[in-house]
């Protein structure tokens, strides 16, 4: 796909890479102020929230570990399935820890209350949510995240991590996407 075919299934621009990189800077702000004098265990929820970890984590001036986890609840779709995959887990044993869950969009929110849970059971001192994106009209569960970077329609977007079957990761902005098939 060239990136002319990319730009023609894009029906708008949602969130510029102004916009993202001035909210993404007041997220690290507050968190490194809610943590103060801590060291959490800050886990990159993958593949979607990569982009986002990355450029928080910098803004986050405290000590911290950092992990991973892919789960999944979509597929190759644009609903999600409501059955959630853990597909990597945890590389470290996090009991007594402080731990903060990246996430790239809460939708269903699904996903986010039973990782929250597992990681109650394994012992987290704390666990707490900071999602780039939130879709509150598709909440299907009672979640809501600590930290928010935008709260957004119901529209299927793209780009700043998020994906539609593996594709247009990359975009520096988040675009609604027009799907076709």
């Amino acid at each position: 796909m060239t990136k002319d075919e990319i730009v023609e299934r894009i029906k708008s621009v949602l969130i510029d890479e102004e916009r993202i990189a001035k909210r993404v800077a007041e997220l690290g702000k507050q968190i490194e102020q809610d943590y103060a004098g801590k060291c959490p265990v800050v886990v990159a929820i993958l593949k979607g929230s990569i982009i986002f970890y990355g450029d928080l984590v910098r803004k986050i001036n405290l000590p911290m570990r950092f992990d991973t986890m892919a789960v999944s609840s979509y597929g190759s779709g644009t609903v999600s399935s409501g059955n959630v995959k853990i597909k990597k887990d945890l590389s470290k044993d996090i009991s007594g820890d402080d731990v903060l869950l990246i996430e790239d969009i809460i939708d269903s929110g699904n996903t986010m209350k039973a990782l929250t849970a597992l990681l109650e059971h394994r012992g987290a001192k704390s666990i707490k949510v900071c999602s780039f994106l939130d879709k509150p009209s598709r909440r299907t569960t009672d979640f809501e995240a600590d930290y928010v970077g935008y709260s957004i329609p119901d529209e299927f977007v793209i780009g700043y991590g998020l994906d539609y079957d593996e594709k247009y990761r990359n975009l520096p902005y988040v675009g609604v996407l027009e799907i076709t098939d």
